[in-house]
């Protein structure tokens, strides 16, 4: 495996300068270009050759992380995004998922932890933090070949609707009126699939669920 290209889009400068510093120095990795919106990183992805990886700011003028991941995801899938935020919001990250973002990582993490997301990403399809855990990493490492069962067989028609549900960004007291339950009986749903499933977050949902083709991304 030769060296990996990564691009970086961020307003901030200072922020984008030393994350390509800093990933310069990782072994194997090369930043070759940066820009400061999507617009701009879309403009040098057209006119040079493509990253292989896109650390991707969700703020940003212009074009944001959420019109930028789509673009992607429709002109050049190969290229794999890892979503950069400075807050740790749930539906950002459920929104920038689904645009086909193939990870998240927040701005104060780390060096060691950006490092393993850019390894992790340049070998496998996704890279999974903390917060997504249990059943969904093997589902996301297992060989293609060794499936198991579709999860549709674990789950009842209502956990499914459910699920879909909070693969939006909906709250749970907006899921609760759709589904015409009480807030609290949207809760057990959500725990009864984080203790079926082995999940500890919505975001591990959203994720079990974009893998095992519930929901269309």
């Amino acid at each position: 495996m030769g060296l990996c290209k990564v691009a970086l889009a961020d307003d901030h400068i200072l922020i984008r300068n030393a994350l390509a510093a800093l990933i310069n120095t990782f072994e194997n990795f090369s930043v070759i270009y940066q820009a400061d919106n999507g617009a701009r990183l879309i403009e040098k992805i057209q006119v040079s050759e493509a990253p292989d990886i896109v650390l991707l700011d969700i703020n940003m003028p212009v074009k944001d992380g959420y019109d930028t991941a789509l673009w992607l995801k429709e002109h050049h899938p190969a290229i794999k995004i890892l979503a950069l935020s400075m807050y740790d919001n749930e539906l950002a990250v459920i929104r920038m998922l689904k645009n086909g973002a193939r990870g998240y990582i927040l701005k104060d993490a780390e060096p060691q932890e950006l490092k393993e997301a850019l390894e992790i990403l340049r070998s496998k399809d996704y890279y999974y933090s903390d917060r997504v855990t249990g059943v969904l990493i093997h589902s996301f490492t297992e060989d293609s070949s060794k499936k198991k069962p579709g999860p549709a067989l674990q789950m009842n028609e209502r956990e499914i609707t459910f699920l879909k549900y909070a693969c939006s960004e909906l709250s749970y007291k907006e899921i609760a009126d759709l589904m015409f339950l009480s807030p609290r009986t949207v809760d057990g749903y959500r725990d009864a699939l984080f203790l079926k499933l082995n999940i500890k977050t919505r975001v591990g949902l959203v994720l079990y669920a974009i893998k095992n083709q519930i929901v269309d991304v």
